[in-house]
């Protein structure tokens, strides 16, 4: 079965940076959209970054607008966040995952391939 796996969390401190990598395990047929999702500790899943299966189209949350930066793989479904002047309230657990087209909404997602174990990140001082 194909899975998700999502890499780079750590612990960094308020203004600093990491960036995030999500891969596919095991071989799919097609670009997918891929978006990034964060879960705060007892709050629900909250979008974060879409990219579209080009790679042309990006959008953001606006908690994280002008900060996240989303990328991906040219040939294969990869993505990157690029997170930037990280805050306390950024302290979440990060997921990836794929839909059939460029979508924004957590219901197209985790269709088809299951959610993966996300990597946490937090930030403190």
């Amino acid at each position: 079965q194909v899975q998700l796996e999502e890499t780079g969390g750590g612990l960094v401190q308020p203004g600093g940076s990491l960036r995030l990598s999500c891969k596919t395990l095991g071989r799919t047929d097609k670009k997918y959209g891929m978006a990034w999702w964060r879960q705060p500790p007892g709050k629900e899943r909250e979008f974060i970054a879409a990219i579209s299966r080009s790679g042309s189209r990006t959008s953001y949350g606006d908690s994280v607008e002008g900060r996240f930066t989303i990328s991906r793989d040219e040939d294969e479904n990869s993505a990157w966040l690029q997170m930037d002047n990280l805050a306390p309230e950024d302290t979440a657990v990060y997921y990836c995952n794929v839909a059939p087209f460029y979508s924004t909404y957590d219901t197209d997602y985790g269709k088809i391939i299951p959610w993966g174990q996300g990597t946490q990140v937090t930030v403190s001082s």
